[in-house]
């Protein structure tokens, strides 16, 4: 971790992955850390945007863990600053400390934030007592989803080929399961009842001479596994604004990483690669995407529809209606990203979605070999009501193989997310 500062009173370092990793010491050491700590968990209830997000803590080291809020910021009016500190009393809380060190810019979002609030004091006389309000139930992974969810089975399967025209295989999938004590690499097909683990599922198709393409989709897979567990295992409450921001910030980690590494070395200098993840947590479907891999979701008994965003110009013009499925499919710049992991792209801003699991639903996520080898109508087809010659096969199986099949002449990778019901345990004689 690299140092941001180190006073008296507190030590700071940013984590690899950008977050902000905050040691109190001195006087009131302890007050100060709870009080940081309370009040930060105070203003995500009230839903305040422009603050950090606690991501975990440890009260042995006195450790604070957060999302990162930015640069601070040099220079600034008064009245300006004056109206950051009032509007943060509209969500319930006196910033003690309202100076300009205190302010950041976040440049993803162009928003001014607040930090610091070790001295700061919530303004509801009721919080100064310590009863905390209850949680929006909107806002929280409840503990009846996980329980209704034990009722349900994951099933899947998952496969990548390199295609008849390229000499190596850019793409590269994941599958893997976790809670906070161990972390589970999982076979590419399996089905599994839904017990106290995450799941995670993700395809990338990497982008680079040489064979930087191929290292930067297995780096931006590998980070995966270093990054959710250790957000999984800090987080303090399991929330869906919570679980979100983990899953933005995951991504800005990976491409400034990428982007590092790219400037670092020059077989890697133009490396890229997109992600498409879907995060299981409690009952609900947590995605991830960037780049021109796609997410779909088919409900029970619904039709399929595209849950990720291309990240094109074309799919753009798609998304409003000026071109159909076929115009871009034969587009001849379909293929040009406007954003993607690293690739010298300054900024990014990834596709950050959530979808309540029920019994039928299936997920596909898939790179553009897949894609391009076949239409979205037989994808369903091919998932739901597959002909009697595949029937047989995985479903990502058949989705690879029939995509070669209709000439797809990249890389095509596919993975298949079906939720069932577990069924029920046998009666006795």
């Amino acid at each position: 971790m690299q140092e941001a500062k180190n006073t008296a009173r507190a030590l700071v370092k940013i984590g690899y992955d950008g977050s902000v990793h905050k040691f109190f010491r001195a006087a009131n050491a302890k007050e100060r850390f709870e009080n940081e700590l309370h009040v930060l968990q105070y203003l995500e209830e009230k839903g305040c945007e422009f603050v950090p997000r606690v991501l975990g803590f440890d009260r042995e080291k006195l450790e604070l863990v957060t999302s990162n809020c930015g640069a601070r910021v040099d220079h600034m009016g008064e009245d300006k600053m004056q109206s950051i500190f009032a509007e943060l009393e509209s969500f319930g809380v006196r910033h003690d400390d309202p100076f300009l060190r205190n302010i950041t810019y976040r440049a993803s979002d162009g928003r001014f934030c607040v930090i610091d609030f070790e001295f700061a004091t919530i303004l509801d006389e009721n919080e100064v007592n310590g009863d905390r309000p209850a949680a929006t139930p909107g806002n929280m992974v409840q503990r009846s989803d996980a329980e209704e969810t034990r009722t349900l089975m994951l099933k899947w399967s998952g496969v990548t080929e390199c295609g008849p025209i390229r000499a190596n295989n850019e793409d590269d999938l994941l599958t893997v399961a976790f809670d906070k004590m161990e972390f589970i690499y999982l076979a590419r097909e399996g089905e599994v009842p839904i017990g106290e683990f995450d799941y995670v599922f993700a395809v990338s198709d990497g982008m680079g001479g040489e064979r930087s393409g191929e290292f930067a989709s297995r780096f931006a897979l590998d980070n995966i596994t270093k990054l959710m567990p250790r957000r999984f295992r800090l987080s303090p409450v399991q929330n869906r604004t919570g679980i979100k921001d983990c899953l933005r910030d995951l991504f800005l980690g990976i491409h400034q990483q990428l982007t590092l590494l790219g400037e670092t070395y020059e077989e890697g200098r133009s490396m890229g690669a997109t992600l498409s993840l879907l995060w299981y947590v409690s009952g609900w479907f947590f995605y991830g995407h960037i780049g021109d891999s796609r997410i779909y979701h088919i409900p029970q008994g619904g039709k399929m529809r595209q849950l990720s965003d291309d990240h094109s110009h074309v799919g753009y013009l798609r998304r409003k209606g000026d071109l159909n499925e076929r115009e871009a499919r034969f587009h001849p710049r379909k293929n040009v990203l406007t954003q993607s992991l690293g690739s010298n792209a300054q900024f990014v801003r990834p596709q950050i979605g959530e979808i309540k699991a029920k019994a039928g639903d299936r997920f596909i996520l898939c790179t553009d070999g897949v894609t391009d080898g076949l239409w979205d109508r037989a994808i369903e087809e091919l998932v739901v009501d597959p002909p009697k010659s595949v029937a047989n096969a995985a479903p990502a199986v058949r989705l690879v193989t029939s995509a070669l099949d209709e000439g797809a002449r990249d890389n095509a990778t596919a993975l298949v997310i079906e939720v069932s019901h577990r069924a029920p345990a046998p009666k006795g004689p």
